[in-house]
């Protein structure tokens, strides 16, 4: 199916191709580009031009240029314009102004990512629905998101993100929603903020993105849940308030079970009972928050629930997986629970409290008791205060209702010198540093949690961990 044709890009993006073409897709790397694609050659660590000539070898339809580069013939399926990422943005706005479905726009400190695939997953029972792929939330993912978008999309969910300040608006006035959350406002970033004060006014800065008449979906629980509320009223915003302390759809209680929440909460006066099939606190409360856009969208709030039942958290951020340590003896497992790709000392709170509560398996392994065992790495960009916050999780009840904590990386250091003996685990340097370590500590029976900030690379210690394990044999009774 075609998504954008010459005549149409040359529309958009006012460049020059020398003759026509058809895509099917749009693609930033030829690792991943598909036959059919629009290749666009942006310039980051490398130049993507030095790419093109590769990008049509493998079938691209055509190339978002600012040149003919090197090795690449002058009558090549070119879209010459004057700056490659200006021209993926008019392809950006281009296809949103051409699509007639309902768009929403999702940030927040904490949870973006796995609130839109959570909506993702809801929103395509209920019609065609385009979203953000992994975490494409930046000045390049969002008018990526864009311009892949169907022109037929009946729902679009697009992620966005930030590092500093003046950021988030102008990505959400390209992407037009109709409805906006934010998930919640915490400490993250604040090498670039005064404080959360700010990370709040730069969040609530999406809602002037929103549509004339629509909606905007807010953590009611914050400290600076005023913020926001004062933002959505000055953009002429109808409010939707979730969480706690919401007025429209409030929180209630979440039985956190093996590999399930039951959520109990409410939709006006009218009981809302939901599960999600991770357990957290932390993704019930962004469900919660999900549906809410749901009803912003009047949408189907039952089909959405039963949708919801299914999802799965994205990987690394609380996936959980069993690890079978023996290919014979099914018993001998440990369970995994991967939440490697970002901290800050909300979600690592959050991430603490799932592990905490995971049921461990006694008199399996050597070690007669299962334990619930951490690997911690540093939380990046926490700004003045990255001693002390690091150091605060010991005074988390969850963190202390563990058996272990290893510790990875110079500023959780300050973590593992106030943990008592009887906690205190190993403390690495670097993720690599665990890995030789992870056999003889770790064993049948145990809950595992590794979690840091993505430079971190605990996900070395995921990989790891995943590698212990066996397929199990299907062993005849004899």
């Amino acid at each position: 199916m075609s998504l954008w044709n010459s005549e149409d890009a040359v529309a958009a993006t006012g460049g020059q191709t020398v003759d026509a073409w058809v895509a099917t897709g749009v693609s930033i790397d030829t690792r991943t580009l598909e036959p059919g694609d629009l290749f666009v050659a942006l310039k980051d660590q490398r130049d993507g031009h030095d790419f093109v000539a590769q990008a049509l070898e493998q079938g691209a339809a055509a190339a978002l240029v600012d040149h003919v580069p090197e090795g690449v013939s002058e009558g090549a399926p070119l879209l010459i314009v004057r700056d490659v990422l200006a021209g993926l943005e008019d392809l950006g706005r281009a296809a949103r102004s051409r699509m007639t479905g309902k768009v929403v726009a999702v940030t927040g400190s904490v949870g973006k990512t796995s609130t839109k695939e959570m909506l993702l997953e809801m929103l395509s029972a209920q019609g065609r629905c385009h979203a953000s792929v992994a975490s494409y939330n930046n000045h390049w993912g969002v008018p990526l998101t864009l311009a892949r978008m169907p022109q037929d999309a009946e729902f679009a969910v697009i992620e966005i993100g930030m590092n500093h300040p003046g950021e988030i608006a102008p990505l959400a006035k390209m992407a037009r929603p109709h409805v906006a959350l934010v998930t919640t406002v915490a400490a993250a970033h604040l090498e670039a903020f005064d404080d959360i004060f700010g990370i709040a006014v730069e969040k609530a800065s999406i809602f002037e993105g929103v549509e004339p008449g629509g909606v905007a979906v807010l953590n009611a629980d914050l400290e600076t849940s005023a913020i926001l509320m004062a933002k959505a009223l000055d953009c002429k915003l109808r409010d939707i308030t979730f969480g706690a302390e919401g007025y429209d759809f409030k929180f209630e209680s979440a039985g956190i079970h093996d590999d399930t929440t039951v959520v109990q909460a409410l939709m006006g006066d009218a009981p809302l009972l939901f599960k999600t099939a991770s357990p957290g606190r932390h993704f019930a409360m962004n469900a919660l928050g999900a549906l809410a856009v749901v009803a912003a969208l009047r949408a189907d709030i039952a089909l959405a629930t039963g949708a919801l039942g299914r999802w799965r958290p994205y990987k690394g951020r609380g996936q959980r997986e069993r690890i079978h340590l023996d290919a014979v003896d099914t018993r001998l497992t440990l369970d995994l629970i991967d939440d490697s790709y970002n901290a800050n000392p909300t979600s690592m709170a959050a991430a603490l409290e799932v592990l905490a509560a995971a049921p461990v398996l006694n008199d399996i392994g050597r070690v007669s008791k299962g334990r619930r065992i951490a690997f911690l790495g540093d939380m990046k960009e926490l700004g003045s205060d990255e001693i002390a916050l690091h150091a605060g999780l010991a005074h988390l009840p969850a963190l202390q209702k563990l058996d272990v904590v290893h510790c990875i990386g110079p500023l959780m250091h300050a973590l593992y010198d106030i943990l008592p003996d009887a906690q205190r685990g190993v403390w690495f340097e670097t993720s690599q540093e665990a890995l030789p370590h992870l056999k003889r500590a770790l064993d049948s029976g145990d809950v595992v949690l590794a979690k840091g900030s993505l430079s971190m690379k605990l996900g070395l210690i995921v990989d790891a961990i995943r590698k212990m394990g066996h397929a199990p044999l299907d062993v005849e009774e004899g």
